[in-house]
């Protein structure tokens, strides 16, 4: 399944790309399930994140190694973080973040998403939540990077 969400802000991609820090990695944490960081390295490659998400009893591991990450000609910040140690129902997960630079100034942070359960109905299923999950984070970026 995929997602693709754009967020216009006014800083430019570079300011943006240093930008994403461990506390922007906090600030954009979802309302729910419960959000436990427990390793934030970065975004460079071979940096790790993990967290532990929590309802109720019930915890969840999910680790992501940043795979990739650089400048593309065009001026186009990014880095790549694919899941090693998913929550159910999840299987395979890769998130590209792209801050492209906008046209008149400032940036597109772009969300590029692309998830699987194993079961194609299941991730018809989840898609309102992932995407509901990832557009909140809109009104963060807005605020962090005016």
């Amino acid at each position: 399944m995929h997602l693709l969400l754009r967020f216009p802000v006014g800083q430019p991609p570079a300011v943006v790309a240093a930008g994403f820090t461990r506390e922007l990695f906090l600030a954009l944490a979802p309302p729910f399930p419960k959000f436990h960081l427990l390793r934030y390295d970065g975004s460079k490659t071979g940096d790790t994140v993990a967290i532990e998400l929590q309802a109720g009893p019930k915890r969840w591991r999910w680790t992501s190694l940043i795979t990739a990450d650089g400048v593309l000609p065009d001026g186009t910040h990014y880095f790549v973080d694919e899941g090693q140690t998913l929550p159910a129902p999840l299987r395979q997960w890769r998130h590209r973040h792209l801050i492209q630079p906008a046209p008149g100034g400032g940036s597109v942070i772009v969300e590029d998403i692309t998830y699987s359960t194993g079961r194609r109905w299941l991730d018809w299923l989840i898609r309102p939540a992932m995407w509901a999950q990832f557009k909140l984070r809109g009104p963060v970026y807005r605020r962090k990077f005016a």
